[in-house]
């Protein structure tokens, strides 16, 4: 008895792959309208000229496709016996299938504004659009108006009827947009005026700060700060090539030159200073001290990103110190939150070694403080007694840990 034949499963991995992204498109069916306006002067020479016979306007492109109107002043059918004129539309260029959408208003010229539309235009149409098959092809009224009653309206005057018509060809195209994307890099300007700062070419100005020295470029210290700006272009006496920087350390004018040229802070060395253990405060950190040279040349988005910073840091111990450096150099969002930190947290920040600072250095900040104060009594006031009154804090104590209490929000 032969053995049962052994079946080895083989995997082919070029058949399993990643998979691809999906993808779409979206058909979009429109119309492109034109319109043209038919005079016809000298309607009564043309009656009489025969059923079936008509008068042509000047051909008119919609779509890339040529129209004409055709007006029948004894009427298009005989059976009428000339008791009505017709208008039509007619293909007047080679097409098939041409698919359109038609109006066709005869004109009241007493201004009443009584105008006779016939409209495909702002309806629905059960059997949409209209299809022309041919060159030729036509669409309109065989009894567009009954004569005897045109030749007493409005309508007629000075012996010329005037006849407005509007085509709409339909169309359908692919959206592109979904199914074509362009790649558009990110903005690299600040990279290119880096390279400018890195390699100091065309350089025509040197900061030394305590003894280090920074080359620079005029031009663009004045397009990024109006102190600079009046520093070495509105004064006319000044020429220096080489500034001596005081009251500023080298590491700090570094950033500060390097946000001034690519627009972006060294995040690391923010994040590196700001959690260190040497600094024995707040205004010891490269970030108080870019926060000074902020204000110094009134660079308002390195200002509004070294209060960002700061304001990761505040904590009952440190809210004071952060509350009077906003203060000193004008960073009003960052001391709007302090304020309003200390107000909510007020008895533990009483308590703490940095309000004895801020009674000391900044004494004028304690009245803003209380007016603060008096702003959350009405929040919480006003809120159904849900929040502690922040006068009832100083009775029971508070955080000393110095560890963060959260903000509201």
């Amino acid at each position: 008895m032969s053995e049962p034949p052994t079946i080895t499963h083989v995997s082919d991995k070029n058949t399993v792959g990643e998979l691809s992204p999906p993808t779409s498109s979206k058909s979009v069916t429109d119309t492109i309208n034109g319109s043209h306006r038919f005079v016809i002067q000298g309607y009564s020479l043309a009656k009489g000229m025969g059923v079936g016979k008509h008068i042509a306007s000047d051909t008119f492109t919609v779509g890339g496709h040529q129209w004409a109107i055709y007006f029948y002043p004894d009427g298009k059918n005989p059976e009428d016996n000339s008791a009505y004129v017709s208008v039509f539309i007619a293909l007047a260029s080679e097409g098939t299938d041409v698919r359109a959408l038609f109006e066709l208003t005869l004109v009241d010229q007493s201004g009443k504004g009584k105008h006779k539309v016939h409209s495909h235009f702002d309806r629905s149409l059960e059997s949409g659009p209209y299809t022309l098959k041919y060159r030729g092809s036509m669409w309109g009224y065989k009894r567009f108006f009954r004569r005897g009653m045109l030749e007493t309206s409005d309508y007629l005057k000075d012996d010329c009827l005037k006849i407005n018509c509007t085509v709409g060809v339909v169309r359908s195209t692919i959206d592109c947009s979904s199914l074509h994307t362009i790649q558009v890099p990110d903005p690299d300007i600040g990279a290119h005026f880096g390279m400018l700062l890195e390699n100091m070419e065309g350089s025509d100005i040197v900061f030394n700060v305590a003894g280090e020295k920074f080359h620079a470029h005029k031009l663009v210290l004045a397009a990024r700060s109006p102190v600079f700006r009046s520093e070495y272009f509105d004064r006319q006496d000044v020429d220096e090539q080489e500034i001596v920087v005081t009251d500023m350390e080298p590491e700090v004018f570094k950033v500060m030159l390097h946000f001034v040229y690519k627009d972006a802070l060294v995040e690391e060395e923010l994040e590196a200073t700001s959690t260190s253990s040497s600094a024995p405060c707040i205004s010891d950190t490269v970030t108080a001290k870019l926060l000074s040279a902020a204000d110094r040349y009134n660079l308002t988005r390195l200002r509004r990103l070294c209060e960002s910073h700061l304001c990761k840091d505040i904590s009952v111990n440190s809210v004071a110190q952060i509350l009077a450096l906003a203060d000193r150099y004008h960073a009003t969002e960052l001391k709007a939150v302090c304020l309003r930190f200390a107000a909510e947290n007020l008895a533990a920040v009483m308590q703490s070694d940095g309000f004895e600072y801020l009674k000391e250095h900044s004494p004028s900040l304690q009245s803003e403080l209380l007016k603060t104060v008096a702003g959350c009594e009405d929040d919480c006031s006003s809120g159904g007694g849900k929040s502690k009154s922040v006068w009832a804090q100083l009775s029971d104590g508070g955080d000393t840990n110095g560890r963060r209490v959260r903000q509201r929000t």
